[in-house]
C-alpha cells in the first residue's frame, strides 16, 4: 500500500449517506437509522474523505481476502495431509491434543487478545507521533520524540522475556498439561512429545501477533494477512519431508517451523515501519493527544486476556469431554470445526481490516464514525457467514468427502464428520458475532469486563450442556453444546455493546440478521434437496456453489434484507462503471 493510502485511514469521515445510496463506499449498508448531523469542525473533513477511506479499506480488504483465502486453502491441504497420513486415529488425536497449544496461542497472541490490546495502543501512539511531528504541534514539543518507538521499547522486550519463560515452562510441564486436558487418552506419551514441539509457538505466535497489531495500526495489511500462508506452508512441507521417519511427530514439528516462518514473514515490514515512519500529514491539524491516553496496563490487559481465554476454552471443553470417547472422536470434531469455521474466518476478514479505523475513531472521540463502522461490519459479516452456513447445511457430506475421504480417512469418518459439521453450523453466526462485537468493546483502550463476563457465561452453558449431552449423543452433543454456548455469548455482547460502548441500533441489527437467516434457511433446504439428486460429490458441490447463492439472493430480495439489496445495487453500479 502507498503511504498516502494508509494516512487516509485516520482522516475524519463526512456524514453518512442515506441507507439507500448505492454509491456509499464505507460499507454494505446502514441500519435505517436517521443520518447523524455533522459534528466535525468546518474544514476538517472534505467531501472526498469518506470515499478515500472506503477505497483504502476496500483495497486492504481485497488484499486480506486474497491471502486469507490462500491461507485457508493451505490449511485445508494441511488437514488433508494429516487425514491421509494419520486418519482419524489415536495418532491424530495425540497431535490434536498438542495442537491445543497453538490454537490457544493463536487466539490469545494473534487473533484476539494481542490485537485487541495493541491495535488501540499503537493507534494512540501513532496519533501522538503525528502530533509531535506536525508543523502545528504545540510549542516546546520534543522534535526527536517518537511515541511508536517508545511504545515498542517499553513493551516488546518484556513480552519476549515473558513468552520465552512461558514456553520453557510449558515444555517442562507437558505431561501434566496432557493429563489435565485429556485424562482418558490412550497414548499420553505421544501427546506429550507432540506438545513439547508445539509449545514453541507460544513464543513465535506472540511475536507474530505483536508485529501484526503494529502493522495493522499503521495501515499495513499485506504482511499480517500472509502469516497463515507461511504457517501452513511450514507444516505441510515438514509433514511431507518427515512423516515416514517421525510419524505424527512430524506434524508437531511442522507447527514449530510454521510459527518461525510467521515471524520472519513480518519482520522486515515491522522494522521499516517502526524505524522509518511515513511523513506527517500537512493537510489538516492533527489533534494533540493527551499524555495520559490509555496504552497498556494490567487493568486493560486482564479483561482482554480473560475474554480470549474463555473464547478458546470452548475447544478445551470439547477435547476434555471427547477424550473419554472412542478413538477418533477428537479428530472428527476437529475436521468438522476447521471446515465449518471457514465462512466465519472470511466474514471476520473485513472486521480485522477495519478494527484500526474503529480504534482511531474512538481515540479521536468520534463515536458516531465508530458506530457507522461497527454496524457496517456486522452487515458484511452476517451476510458472508450465513451464506456459508447455508452451503454447509446443504452439502456437508459432499464437502467432507471431496476434502478428506482418502488414505486412512474412510466413508464412516466422512459420515460422522459431516453430521458434526452440520451441528456446528448452528453456532457459526454466534461465533462471527462474538468475533465482530468483541473488537469495539476494547477499541478505546480502557478497561471493560463485560465481554469477559459474557464469554464466561457462554462457556458455562457449553460446559453444562456438553456434560449432559456427551453421554447420549457423543460428539454430536459436544458440537451442539458449543453452538448453544457461543450463541449465548453473542446475544449478551450484542445487547451490551449498544448500551455501554458504541450506540448501535440493536433492534434494527437483529431484524436485518433475522432476514438474512431466513434467506440462509431457504438456501440450505434447496441445497439439501438438490444434493441428493447428483451422486458424484464433486459435481454436486459444484452445483451447490451456484444454487445456494442464487436461492440466498432471491430469498433475501423477497424478505427485503437490506444487505442483499444494497449488494446487488452496488454490483450493478460497478458493472456500469467498468463498461
Amino acid at each position: 500500500m502507498k503511504d498516502r493510502d494508509a494516512q487516509a485511514e485516520g482522516a475524519p469521515q463526512a456524514p453518512a449517506r442515506p441507507a439507500q445510496d448505492p454509491q456509499q463506499t464505507d460499507g454494505p449498508t446502514e441500519w435505517h437509522t436517521p443520518p447523524p448531523k455533522a459534528t466535525l469542525p468546518v474544514g476538517e473533513a472534505t467531501a472526498d474523505t469518506t470515499p478515500r477511506l472506503g477505497n483504502f479499506l476496500a483495497r486492504a480488504a481485497a488484499v486480506t481476502a486474497s491471502l486469507t483465502v490462500a491461507g485457508a486453502l493451505l490449511g485445508l491441504v494441511r488437514d488433508q495431509a494429516i487425514a491421509q497420513f494419520y486418519g482419524a486415529s489415536t495418532d491424530s488425536d495425540a497431535f490434536l491434543i498438542a495442537w491445543t497449544v497453538p490454537e490457544m496461542a493463536a487466539t490469545l497472541l494473534i487473533e484476539d487478545a494481542m490485537a485487541l490490546l495493541l491495535v488501540p495502543a499503537f493507534s494512540h501512539a501513532i496519533a501522538r507521533r503525528a502530533a509531535d511531528r506536525s508543523r502545528d504541534a504545540a510549542p516546546g514539543a520534543d522534535p526527536t520524540r517518537d511515541a511508536v518507538r517508545d511504545l515498542v521499547a517499553a513493551t516488546l522486550p518484556r513480552l519476549f522475556t515473558g513468552l520465552a519463560l512461558a514456553t520453557v515452562l510449558l515444555i517442562a510441564l507437558a505431561p501434566q498439561f496432557v493429563r489435565v486436558l485429556a485424562p482418558g487418552f490412550a497414548d499420553p506419551d505421544l501427546a506429550v512429545d507432540c506438545t513439547r514441539l508445539t509449545a514453541l509457538t507460544v513464543l513465535t505466535f506472540g511475536i507474530t501477533g505483536y508485529f501484526s497489531a503494529a502493522l495493522r495500526a499503521h495501515g499495513r495489511f499485506l504482511p499480517p494477512a500472509g502469516v497463515y500462508v507461511a504457517y501452513n506452508t511450514g507444516i505441510i512441507a515438514t509433514i511431507l519431508a518427515l512423516h515416514t521417519v517421525w510419524g505424527v511427530r512430524a506434524a508437531a514439528a511442522g507447527v514449530a517451523v510454521g510459527g518461525l516462518l510467521m515471524v520472519l514473514a513480518q519482520l522486515p515490514a515491522f522494522l521499516r515501519q517502526v524505524n522509518h515512519p511515513a511523513p506527517a500529514p500537512r493537510r489538516r491539524r492533527v489533534p494533540r493527544q493527551r499524555e495520559h491516553a490509555p496504552l497498556i496496563g494490567f487493568a486493560v490487559v486482564a479483561p482482554i486476556v480473560l475474554f480470549a481465554i474463555s473464547r478458546q476454552s470452548q475447544v478445551l471443553v470439547e477435547r476434555f469431554l471427547a477424550s473419554s470417547l472412542p478413538g477418533g472422536a477428537i479428530s472428527h470434531l476437529n475436521y468438522a470445526q476447521k471446515v465449518a469455521q471457514m465462512p466465519m474466518v472470511l466474514s471476520l476478514m473485513f472486521c480485522t481490516v477495519t478494527f484500526p479505523a474503529v480504534a482511531k475513531a474512538m481515540a479521536e472521540g468520534d463515536r458516531e464514525r465508530a458506530r457507522r463502522r461497527v454496524e457496517n461490519d456486522l452487515a458484511l459479516a452476517g451476510l458472508v457467514v450465513l451464506l456459508g452456513t447455508a452451503l454447509i447445511l446443504g452439502y456437508a457430506p459432499q464437502i467432507i468427502e471431496v476434502l478428506f475421504q482418502r488414505g486412512q480417512f474412510d466413508a464412516a469418518d466422512t459420515a460422522t464428520t459431516a453430521t458434526v459439521m452440520r451441528v456446528y453450523a448452528a453456532g457459526l453466526l454466534g461465533h462471527t458475532l462474538v468475533g465482530a462485537l468483541g473488537r469495539p468493546f476494547f477499541s478505546s483502550g480502557r478497561p471493560t469486563w463485560y465481554p469477559a463476563a459474557a464469554m464466561a457465561a457462554g462457556l458455562l452453558v457449553t460446559v453444562a450442556a456438553g456434560t449432559v449431552a456427551v453421554g447420549p449423543w457423543g460428539v454430536y452433543g459436544i458440537a451442539a453444546a458449543n453452538a448453544a454456548g457461543i450463541t449465548t455469548t453473542a446475544l449478551l455482547l450484542l445487547h451490551g455493546l449498544g448500551t455501554r460502548v458504541v450506540s448501535i441500533h440493536v433492534p434494527a441489527i437483529s431484524l436485518a440478521l433475522a432476514r438474512l437467516a431466513v434467506a440462509a434457511v431457504a438456501a440450505a433446504l434447496a441445497g439439501r434437496l438438490a444434493s441428493s439428486l447428483t451422486p458424484h460429490p464433486l459435481t454436486a458441490l459444484a452445483v451447490g456453489c451456484l444454487l445456494v447463492p442464487a436461492v440466498f439472493t432471491v430469498t433475501g430480495l423477497a424478505v427485503r434484507a437490506p444487505e442483499v439489496v444494497h449488494l446487488l445495487a452496488l454490483t450493478r453500479q460497478r458493472i456500469r462503471h467498468v463498461r
